[in-house]
């Protein structure tokens, strides 16, 4: 499956089908990064309350992000207290790609950051104007998810331009001249 996808399909699809069907695995890459909510059980929750269930049923979840979030949803992260041992969060200020991998066997790519005008529930007149693909297509899969493992890895850090604004692979950049 190989489909083209914008505005509110990549929130239904994504978000609201494929998220919360993982089982093993979900690495989620974002630019920006802020408070968003999502249908849960006919309620209105942050999407954190989602990834709070995943991580519950041992799902390895990874964000990789470009800034840091903003206080709302530094807020709800402290709602859910099991998500400081099960999502491994990673900064990376180049970060600019947004994608989704599933369990290695679905994945979103585009336009829409983690946020609620790009990702969440926000009402057509409030939301941004997004385009992306989803793909179960298992070559495809594997490459949204060896770039996002690569930058994961550190596997761009060494020549890195930005370095001064990262912490997160130390040993990589104080063996490369920081």
């Amino acid at each position: 499956m190989l489909r083209f996808v914008t505005d509110r399909e990549i929130y239904d699809e994504v978000l609201c089908t494929a998220v919360p069907k993982a089982r093993h695995q979900l690495w989620l890459a974002t630019a920006d990064l802020k408070d968003l909510h999502v249908h849960k059980a006919g309620a209105m929750v942050p999407f954190l309350e989602v990834l709070s269930t995943l991580a519950a049923r041992n799902v390895e979840i990874r964000l990789l992000h470009a800034k840091e979030p903003g206080p709302a949803f530094r807020r709800d992260f402290d709602r859910y207290p099991n998500l400081i041992g099960g999502l491994e969060r990673m900064l990376c200020p180049r970060c600019h790609l947004k994608c989704v991998v599933v369990d290695g066997c679905f994945a979103y790519t585009g336009s829409a950051n983690l946020t609620g005008a790009g990702l969440g529930a926000k009402s057509d007149r409030r939301r941004n104007f997004e385009s992306g693909i989803v793909t179960t297509d298992a070559a495809l899969v594997e490459q949204v998810a060896d770039q996002f493992d690569r930058i994961w890895r550190g596997g761009h850090c060494a020549e890195c331009g930005r370095k001064e604004y990262c912490d997160e692979h130390l040993d990589i950049l104080s063996s490369s001249g920081r």
